[in-house]
């Protein structure tokens, strides 16, 4: 453990030329520099937010989800069949024609009532308007919490109007409290969201977004152990200043306010393209890249925190063509696009299909078994893109 910790540790790939971690021994009393051992004390806080949490979609969001009358949808529910539960769990939840045909025969029952019961006990499964509309109050709360708290910060630093500061007498640069709160806060959030993840409500993209909230949690934790803090939290605010908003659409969404909806996924859309396509590339590229090479120079973690910033500059990219598409979608044809992430199929439109289509599998479902009518937006798999 000794040879790892040395080789992990190692000062000439964290820390710029003729620095050491001796160098970065407290100053004085009162007075420290960012460590390793602070980012600890996340976990406990991510447990804490996750606490409050549950209290919160209880307590505060699902009594604003009755105000506004929207309720847990009762739908009908699969009739207990061991055969096709059977079939359900091990091997497909859409089954094909042939699927369909042989269990038919088996079960002695019309092709159509097979359909039926594959559709209602998928349906059983997914998550009610309630319950997304109490995870996205509660994401909305805290984004918007984070958004205002870290405006107020940065206001008062000298590095949110001049980014040369985030260099000047790196990495000697003292860890002030408010610095570290915005820190670990959004630290333990992101730790929360990998916790929850197991217990929300499931997701055709779950995998990608548990490497995502890992990936972010990394690169948060890898900013603050080598002192780049200062800049991290300008990356954080710029994330942050539009993703209160796509939550705030998705409120609206699930409340059937379609005009509001697609108004504020209009602001949303035209704040994240002027953060991710110009703040960011022109603003935080540039003082990483340029700027510091200029008062500080390259060193091996300094590569690695750059190119990662780089090939999260190529997703906001691609995140802004599919989000214009949508946008685009609400402007001209009045209408956000929905997620096929995590919906519930309509039965009323497959029981009015004539009985000819008897034999055809549910048009809706994916080779991978899931559906694609409503939901969550589409961009929310796509946009939820801290680093």
């Amino acid at each position: 453990m000794a040879a790892f910790s040395a080789w992990f540790w190692n000062e000439r790939f964290w820390l710029p030329h003729n620095v050491t971690w001796a160098d970065l021994a407290d100053p004085a009393p009162g007075v420290e520099y960012p460590k390793a051992r602070h980012l600890l004390s996340a976990l406990p806080l991510a447990l804490g937010i996750f606490a409050v949490r549950i209290f919160f979609e209880r307590f505060v969001a699902r009594p604003c989800a009755y105000m506004l009358r929207i309720q847990a949808e009762m739908g009908r529910r699969a009739q207990p069949n061991t055969v096709l539960e059977k079939v359900f769990t091990s091997i497909t939840k859409c089954p094909d024609s042939r699927h369909l045909d042989g269990l038919s025969k088996q079960l002695d029952w019309e092709v159509r009532k097979v359909q039926r019961w594959f559709r209602h006990r998928r349906n059983q499964d997914k998550p009610s308007t309630l319950t997304k509309f109490c995870e996205s109050m509660w994401r909305f709360t805290f984004y918007l919490c984070i958004f205002i708290y870290g405006l107020r910060f940065l206001w008062q630093s000298p590095w949110m109007w001049d980014t040369r500061h985030c260099w000047y007498n790196y990495p000697y640069q003292v860890l002030s409290p408010g610095l570290y709160y915005f820190y670990v806060t959004e630290l333990a959030f992101y730790w929360s969201l990998v916790f929850s993840q197991f217990t929300d409500i499931k997701r055709k993209d779950f995998l990608i977004m548990f490497i995502h909230h890992l990936a972010t949690v990394g690169l948060i934790s890898f900013s603050y152990v080598n002192n780049m803090v200062r800049v991290g939290t300008l990356v954080m605010f710029v994330h942050d200043s539009s993703d209160f908003l796509l939550e705030a659409a998705k409120l609206a969404n699930y409340a059937r306010y379609q005009r509001l909806c697609d108004s504020v996924f209009v602001v949303f859309s035209g704040i994240f393209f002027g953060t991710r396509l110009i703040i960011f590339p022109f603003w935080i590229l540039h003082t990483t890249l340029f700027e510091s090479w200029e008062i500080v120079g390259p060193y091996p973690s300094w590569w690695l925190f750059n190119g990662l910033l780089l090939v999260l500059q190529v997703l906001h990219i691609i995140w802004s063509c599919l989000i214009a598409r949508i946008a685009y979608k609400a402007i001209v044809r009045g209408k956000v696009s929905k997620d096929d992430r995590s919906d519930i199929e309509s039965s009323s439109e497959e029981e009015a299909e004539p009985v000819k289509d008897k034999a055809k599998p549910l048009a809706r479902c994916s080779p991978k078994g899931e559906n694609g009518t409503n939901g969550h937006f589409s961009s929310g798999a796509w946009v939820q893109d801290h680093w």
